[in-house]
């Protein structure tokens, strides 16, 4: 069997999307929603992306099936972050411990760069052994945590702040 692919996410996606990202929202702490989204907030969620700019959707793909994804979005509302971004990245569960989610997020890294960002930032939940990880893997470095930031499974949550510095600026 070839390699995943990794390719820009499309609007027929989104129900694989969804699946994947609700699999996290129901199961872990890793991500703080506490519903699944729904398919018509996630169709919002879809139309900020591009293929050039600051917002970017990747996908990977094997055997026609999506197997993860990674996305940049918006770090803050107020104008002056706008040289920044926030990045995630998602993983079938049957999908992880193969590199993909490295794949996935530097494939976004070098298109973030490319379009001239700044910095990238992702919001880690704690524990996360894995994500703290592959951050580290692709250059990003822990800047801060927050103690007890989230509340979801009847615990509170810490979330680590890691940064990127993106191209030469």
């Amino acid at each position: 069997m070839s390699a995943p692919s990794i390719r820009h996410g499309q609007a027929s996606d989104l129900d694989a999307i969804s699946r994947i990202y609700d699999h996290y929202v129901a199961t872990t702490h890793v991500t703080f929603d506490l519903e699944p989204p729904g398919a018509e907030r996630r169709r919002a969620w879809f139309e900020q992306f591009s293929t050039a700019g600051r917002f970017q959707l990747y996908v990977a793909s094997g055997g026609g099936e999506v197997l993860g994804f990674a996305c940049s979005t918006p770090f803050k509302e107020r104008a002056a972050y706008d040289i920044s971004v926030e990045t995630t990245v998602y993983l079938d569960p049957d999908a992880v411990a193969r590199g993909l989610g490295q794949r996935l997020m530097a494939t976004l890294v070098e298109a973030l760069e490319r379009a001239g960002v700044h910095r990238a930032y992702a919001g880690v939940a704690l524990p996360n052994d894995a994500s703290e990880a592959l951050h580290g893997k692709l250059g990003f470095r822990r800047v801060g945590v927050l103690s007890e930031v989230g509340r979801k499974f009847d615990r509170y949550w810490d979330v680590a702040w890691y940064e990127k510095r993106l191209g030469a600026s």
